[in-house]
This record gives C-alpha cells, structure tokens and sequence, in this order.
C-alpha cells in the first residue's frame, strides 16, 4: 500500500471572495448568510457521466458546417489539466465560451452594438486524452464595454468550464492574454488578491503550440486543486 498523498489546502487570496467591492454585480448575487452545507450522496458525485459519444467534441471554432471561415485572428489554445500533485485529469469534458473578435457574444442577451460574426457562435468543447492535453482552435475575442463603472471594457478572454463526473463537480474560470493594458483596470481579473494567483489566469504565448502560417499559439495550464490551484468561480 503506498502512501496516502499529502492533502494542501487552498492559500489564502488565491482565490475570488464572493463579494467583490468593485463588482457591482455581487453585491447581488452573493450569499448573505453562511452556506447550509449538503452532502453529496452518489447521484451527486457519479453522474451523469459525460462522454464524446454524448457530447459531441467541437474543437473548431473558426468554421462552420457550410466551410465559411469566422471573422478574426486564429488562435490555437492547448494545455494540460492537472491535480496539485501534477497528475493529469484524463478524459474530463473542457468547454469554453467567448466573445467574437468585435467584443460581442452570439447571445440574445448581448445588446452591444458590434457586428455579430454568422460564421462564429463561440462555443467549444473537448475532452482532454490521458495525459489531460486538449486544445481548442478558435478566434481572438474582442474587447466589450460593460456596465459595471464608467468607460468600463472587459479585457480579452476566454470563459473554461470543466466537468468531473458530476454537474456537483464542475468548475468555472477565465483566461486571459498576456500583455492586455485592460487587466490592471478590470475588477474580476483583480478581483483575485494574490498576484501570482491572478498570473495563473493570463494565458502564455507558446511557439510549440503556434502552427506556421496558421494560427499563434497560447498555452493555459490549469490545476485543478491545492496551493498553486487557478482560480475558479465561486
């Protein structure tokens, strides 16, 4: 028998608080009152059990059943998912979801006066192999103005989802790019008090990952868990 791992709890301001001062929007959405804990039993944390064969892979962003190419600089996203230990999450269903390269979602919802792009809906999904590898190709997302304070633009970035196998299980974060004049003045990349933390979430530019005349390349390494955990959505 070998040895139990050793378990590392969250650092301290690694992680968003619920309410942040310069996010407007959680001075209505956070709790008020302490979490009422619920156990999870074994419907919670064994299904439903999400699979390729279910949940088709759509890796392609830029292209569309008919062939029309999106609007956009290409950019290949890749990287590798691990617990705090380093050891891969194999087989865990990654989605993402972005803006289109004039900073507007294809959503009802989005009222921005920017061009909707018919050839780009900015949704993906993959599973990661056994070494938990994916990769995504897709377009650059724009910059958007939001109303959360005056002359308020949200910095380029991509939504991530990842399922264990459950929906109890689920985890959501952000990346973003490296070198965005927008991070210092966006309250939810700030929102993150460690600033080694808040590096965790800014994509780096990788030329293993860029392909020649094709697409630049950013790798976005995600752990899952423990002290050098990026942050998640609470």
């Amino acid at each position: 028998m070998t040895d139990p791992l050793p378990f590392r709890p969250i650092t301290p301001g690694t992680q968003p608080p619920l309410d942040l001062p310069g996010y407007r929007s959680t001075q209505r959405r956070f709790p008020k009152q302490a979490p009422h804990p619920i156990p999870h039993t074994i419907t919670e944390t064994t299904g439903p059990r999400f699979s390729e064969r279910l949940f088709p892979a759509s890796v392609d962003l830029t292209s569309n059943t008919t062939g029309q190419a999106a609007i956009g600089e290409r950019i290949i996203v890749a990287g590798r998912i691990t617990d705090e230990d380093g050891r891969p999450v194999p087989h865990t269903m990654v989605e993402i979801w972005q803006a289109n390269a004039t900073g507007r979602y294809d959503h009802p919802g989005d009222q921005h006066d920017a061009p909707l792009d018919p050839n780009f809906h900015g949704a993906g999904r993959v599973f990661t192999d056994a070494e938990g590898n994916y990769r995504f190709l897709t377009i650059r997302p724009g910059a958007y103005p939001w109303p959360n304070h005056r002359n308020a633009w949200r910095p380029n970035h991509i939504h991530f989802s990842f399922f264990g196998p459950a929906f109890a299980t689920r985890l959501v974060t952000q990346m973003y790019f490296p070198g965005d004049p927008l991070l210092a003045l966006d309250p939810i990349f700030n929102g993150v008090p460690d600033p080694a933390a808040r590096d965790r979430l800014i994509a780096a530019f990788d030329l293993d990952v860029t392909q020649p005349e094709f697409a630049l390349g950013f790798r976005f390494d995600v752990v899952l868990r423990g002290r050098a955990a990026t942050p998640m959505e609470g």
